[in-house]
């Protein structure tokens, strides 16, 4: 039976819930989106590792500054020789040149010792050298020695004067008859009276530069490349 109340109008019950439930999902629904902005926009900023951080690029490393050469071995004269010195030939000339470091040089390709002070070339001269099978050793040689007056101990006493001991095994620069077509057994043989002004000049210690085919002038070192 149903019943009625005057002009009253009963709507049936399911319309009502359906209404309020439809709201009440809705306003979850804005609830829910409302609190996922604000977990995003509360959420901290993802951050690069310090590591994988953009670094600015290292300065280049500055070049070291060049070692000052020293003037006292900078060739400063060479002696006014005409043409190549002939075998036997030998010039030498001190006057005016200043004390000053001795340094001695050897080109094997070219066969003559200079003789340097300070940087002033004082005396030059043809050489002998050494063979194939006995070779004169290319390097830096101290002088470890000197006798004005001695003779070979490995080669039937002959005479080697004015020697200047270079290595342990008996290469020296000592006086000799140098001529065209002779040889050495290692030694650097110069004309006896340039071996007499040489001895007269150096001293134990002073370095023997021997170089093959090295050209060097005025302006170069004499100790250095």
């Amino acid at each position: 039976m149903v019943r009625k109340a005057g002009n009253r109008r009963e709507e049936p019950m399911g319309l009502k819930l359906n209404a309020a439930t439809g709201l009440m999902g809705a306003f979850v629904v804005l609830v829910g989106a409302a609190g996922w902005l604000m977990v995003q926009n509360t959420r901290p900023e993802a951050r690069v590792p310090a590591a994988m951080a953009a670094r600015p690029a290292p300065a280049p490393a500055k070049a070291a500054p060049p070692r000052p050469r020293d003037e006292r071995f900078v060739i400063k004269r060479v002696l006014p020789i005409k043409g190549p010195i002939r075998y036997g030939e030998w010039h030498w000339d001190d006057k005016g040149v200043a004390d000053g470091p001795l340094v001695v040089t050897v080109d094997l390709d070219a066969r003559v010792l200079s003789v340097f002070r300070g940087g002033y070339e004082i005396g030059a001269t043809a050489v002998l050298l050494g063979t194939s099978e006995k070779p004169t050793p290319l390097g830096v040689f101290p002088i470890k020695w000197k006798k004005a007056e001695h003779y070979s101990r490995t080669y039937d006493l002959a005479p080697m004067p004015f020697t200047q001991n270079l290595t342990e095994d008996g290469v020296a620069i000592h006086g000799t008859k140098v001529e065209k077509g002779y040889a050495s057994h290692g030694c650097i043989g110069v004309p006896d009276d340039f071996a007499r002004r040489l001895f007269g000049v150096t001293e134990i210690g002073d370095k023997v530069y021997i170089t093959r085919g090295k050209r060097i002038g005025k302006g170069d070192s004499l100790i250095e490349g």
